[in-house]
């Protein structure tokens, strides 16, 4: 499905963007846990648009990488809320600092092409924030540059490059 993004181009303009296909997901679980009115429910994967279960996973800034050696990091977790739209939890860290981001929220699904990636946006305040996901890297950003420092202390933002975990986070 290839969807026009004329309206964000200068938001997609200014990300450095590599061309690439997108992954299928094969030999994976056939369900996928989705979070309903605080009930944990089980949802057929094939009722899951290709788009989001390709995403689904656990994602991490940089620091976590050094994570043992006292780096700060934040940890995004993103979850399959039905078809088209997921359920977002950015957490920094709180194993040893105390945590300075924290966010919960719902992305829908924008739409998606090989130039792009995928692309989920969700309102934030009084603006809107865009979760790019291409490969294996989640992307946040939003239009009004400040919308997204709403949710950390200390100077810090929710915008950045974050790398998909192969496996789950380790928060210790």
């Amino acid at each position: 499905m290839i969807t026009s993004f004329s309206c964000y181009s200068r938001f997609f303009a200014a990300l450095s963007l590599t061309s690439a296909a997108l992954l299928a997901l094969s030999g994976c679980n056939n369900t996928i846990k989705a979070n309903v009115d605080n009930h944990s429910v089980t949802q057929p994967a094939a009722t899951l648009s290709p788009a989001v279960k390709v995403i689904v996973g656990d994602y991490a800034s940089e620091g976590y990488a050094k994570r043992t050696q006292g780096d700060d990091w934040v940890a995004v977790m993103v979850k399959a809320d039905g078809d088209k739209q997921i359920d977002i939890k950015i957490r920094a860290r709180s194993d040893v600092k105390k945590p300075t981001c924290h966010f919960d929220g719902k992305a829908t699904l924008m739409g998606q092409d090989d130039a792009h990636g995928i692309i989920f946006q969700s309102k934030v305040n009084d603006s809107t924030a865009f979760f790019q996901f291409k490969d294996d890297k989640l992307t946040i950003d939003s239009q009004d540059k400040y919308a997204l420092n709403y949710f950390c202390s200390g100077g810090g933002t929710l915008v950045g490059d974050y790398q998909k975990l192969a496996s789950g986070l380790e928060l210790s």
